[in-house]
């Protein structure tokens, strides 16, 4: 399948994320359904031309006609949508995902799917701290990253597919990693910095805060404002490699500890310009 304007796309789980998906491929000539369990969503995306027609049941929807299916779920509800409701895909359709862990999901579908389907996972890196197809907005997608992770049943015909619905979304750069590979990083770069986020804001409670800070300390906990039921699930899911990375930021954050207790200017100004390097990386 190759992404031309008569193609058809439901997607499942029509939230921020979902939303903006669909935003972005109507906007672009797309034929766009969705499924969702809340149907003034749905109500709203139809109203707002976000997509052509939503549906809450999943036996009524035109999933038997859609090219590709885009899962906006939670893990967990994602694995059992497969179970229930794979009997509709169209023969040949490819489906991808948004979810933020992979191994803990993706070998388990890609087993359990049918086989005149194919299930190529990705991962769009962006975000707001808002909730809801009320908030969608395709413009997120334009300086974030996207990654595509496929494993050794996927086809290159799916990955260069994947590839491309990053591409038209507007994403900034594309990359592909292992969901080992995916998993690990995550565990860093965004399950790690939400873990040190919430303990920010947990460590003192101090109601007056707020009449007090600067921008520092709002873009610092800036995420902190976090959709519980999700993130702990992905925590959860994620285990393993999130725990590895809070061990070395405990690790790394007793040794500034020290240095600051024993006077070591000179080891904490090395701290210091480590830091500004490598997060000079990011301005490039």
């Amino acid at each position: 399948m190759n992404w031309i304007s008569e193609n058809k796309i439901t997607i499942v789980g029509l939230g921020l994320i979902g939303g903006s998906y669909a935003k972005a491929l109507k906007r672009l000539g797309y034929t766009v359904y969705a499924i969702d369990t809340n149907e003034s969503s749905l109500k709203y995306a139809e109203n707002h031309k976000i997509i052509d027609k939503g549906f809450t049941d999943v036996e009524t929807s035109k999933i038997n006609e859609s090219d590709a299916v885009i899962f906006a779920l939670y893990p967990k509800v994602f694995i059992n949508w497969i179970d229930t409701y794979q009997k509709y895909f169209k023969k040949g359709a490819y489906i991808t995902d948004v979810t933020g862990v992979k191994s803990s999901i993706v070998y388990e579908i890609q087993g359990k799917l049918r086989d005149d389907v194919e299930f190529i996972a990705a991962h769009p890196m962006a975000g707001r701290e808002v909730y809801g197809v009320e908030n969608s907005d395709d413009r997120i997608f334009r300086d974030a990253n996207y990654i595509v992770v496929p494993t050794d049943k996927n086809t290159s015909d799916a990955v260069l597919w994947c590839k491309q619905l990053g591409q038209i979304l507007g994403f900034n750069k594309i990359s592909v990693l292992s969901p080992t590979e995916h998993d690990k990083m995550i565990g860093f770069v965004s399950q790690l910095t939400h873990c040190i986020a919430v303990a920010l804001m947990t460590s003192s409670d101090n109601t007056h805060l707020v009449d007090y800070t600067g921008d520092s300390f709002r873009d610092l906990t800036r995420i902190a404002n976090i959709n519980d039921s999700m993130w702990s699930e992905l925590f959860m899911m994620n285990k393993e490699p999130l725990l590895y990375e809070m061990e070395k930021f405990s690790n790394e954050f007793s040794e500034i500890k020290d240095m600051i207790k024993n006077d070591d200017v000179d080891g904490l100004r090395k701290k210091m310009k480590l830091s500004t390097l490598r997060r000079s990386y990011f301005d490039k």
